[in-house]
């Protein structure tokens, strides 16, 4: 925290890693500003937002009035202090000039796609994942419901989604309306679940008029669908279960359930009925990450739930590899440390420098695996992972558009711009 001229107030939170933030122009409109790697932002926004590449990061800038830049700044570090997924924030000016209002400061989401591209499909070598953005959407409102945060304006507009190994993940980045409780109420919780309902219909009807959402996609129906995934997920990650006491196996098959959502149970309650004949089970602050915290205790990498997932099974695969060939039992860190030096790092160097930042590493090598099993399906053999690298290097990675950073990103239909990418949820 520093106070820059005779008013003005900048706080940093990791202020050792964004140093450069220091000599920004913040006594300026944030519309006049001309510094390098500053990007508009195109599409229409309640507040001005620009888009700050500075060395190997990339930041997004929002003018608002001081107490809403605070609000924002708090929220935002409580929800990350929390291990929920949302933008980084870095830093908050406030004490400008009282014309000028706040700034708020965040980290641009790496690997973001926008729910445009998504619910287009028109994206260049983009697969089509409109389907799984709403579950994620509504997998993103039960997580915060959890932690006791009412959005206020769940939208699509609000939120940043990322590739997870076939699903997506979804990010919110916009809390101006948030409110941080001890729990929710069902009716706190219903009235958020109605606000995104809403809200989502009014983006799809968008997307509709300007011609730009997928055939077959009825905005109305296809927003009421988040009420049933949202129902079906929170009565699974809440609800409780009653079984007879020699029927303790259903234990082991509900966190079973529960971790192949990619939660976990941190605590669980189980009491004796009156009749004392039954066991009554209740989850007890559930946890997000399962999968992803065991691959990074094992292999130190941090991915997404549903790469962690791709990635262990395919650790998995290989001891059993490993024991075949050497006869042998082999623990499953020695096998995971043998996984990462023979078969994951060796993927990732097998593709060319300038196209290793297309995706992030862990998807990389999910949909080198993809390809691998497509060529071996066609070929009716195991056709090995080195061939697997260079065919999908030479035949789909060269044709994808960067999606690492907002100047690195190209369409082949020109639809998708710098600045249009930066403009989602913004």
């Amino acid at each position: 925290s520093a106070r820059v001229g005779t008013r003005m107030r900048l706080q940093i939170a990791k202020p050792g890693e964004h140093v450069a933030l220091v000599g920004w122009p913040f006594q300026q409109p944030l519309d006049e500003w001309t510094i390098d790697g500053l990007h508009e932002v195109a599409g229409l926004h309640r507040h001005v937002v620009r888009l700050v590449e500075s060395g190997d990061m990339s930041y997004v800038v929002k003018e608002i009035p001081d107490h809403l830049a605070e609000r924002e700044w708090r929220l935002l570090r409580e929800l990350g202090d929390a291990g929920l997924p949302t933008a980084e924030v870095i830093g908050v000016v406030t004490q400008r000039d009282d014309e000028l209002g706040g700034l708020l400061i965040t980290r641009n989401i790496d690997y973001s796609l926008p729910y445009r591209v998504l619910l287009s499909g028109r994206g260049l070598q983009i697969p089509y994942l409109g389907e799984r953005l709403l579950d994620a959407l509504a997998g993103l409102l039960v997580r915060l419901h959890l932690a006791g945060f009412y959005w206020g304006d769940c939208s699509l507009s609000n939120t940043l989604f990322r590739r997870d190994a076939g699903a997506l993940s979804a990010y919110i980045i916009d809390v101006e309306t948030g409110e941080r409780h001890p729990t929710l109420s069902d009716g706190q919780r219903r009235h958020d679940l109605n606000i995104a309902i809403e809200n989502v219909a009014g983006d799809l009807e968008d997307l509709q008029a300007g011609g730009l959402l997928a055939d077959g996609i009825d905005p109305i129906s296809t927003a009421r669908a988040i009420e049933e995934t949202y129902q079906r997920l929170w009565v699974e990650l809440t609800g409780t279960d009653e079984f007879d006491v020699n029927e303790t196996f259903r234990i082991d098959h509900r966190l079973q359930r529960l971790h192949d959502l990619g939660f976990d149970a941190s605590e669980l309650e189980l009491y004796t009925t009156a009749g004392g004949s039954k066991l009554r089970l209740i989850p007890r602050v559930v946890e997000h990450g399962f999968h992803g915290q065991r691959l990074k205790t094992l292999t130190g990498l941090e991915t997404g739930e549903n790469q962690a997932r791709r990635l262990l099974n395919d650790i998995s695969r290989y001891r059993a590899v490993l024991e075949r060939a050497e006869l042998r039992k082999l623990p499953e860190t020695v096998a995971a440390a043998r996984w990462l030096e023979e078969r994951f790092e060796p993927t990732i160097d097998g593709v060319p420098p300038d196209l290793v930042g297309k995706l992030e590493p862990a998807e990389l090598y999910h949909q080198v695996l993809e390809h691998l099993w497509f060529m071996s399906e066609a070929a009716g053999f195991d056709v090995g992972l080195g061939e697997a690298v260079t065919s999908y290097v030479r035949d789909v990675l060269t044709r994808l558009p960067s999606e690492l950073r907002p100047a690195e990103r190209s369409w082949a239909d020109d639809e998708w711009t710098i600045d249009d990418w930066a403009a989602d949820g913004w």
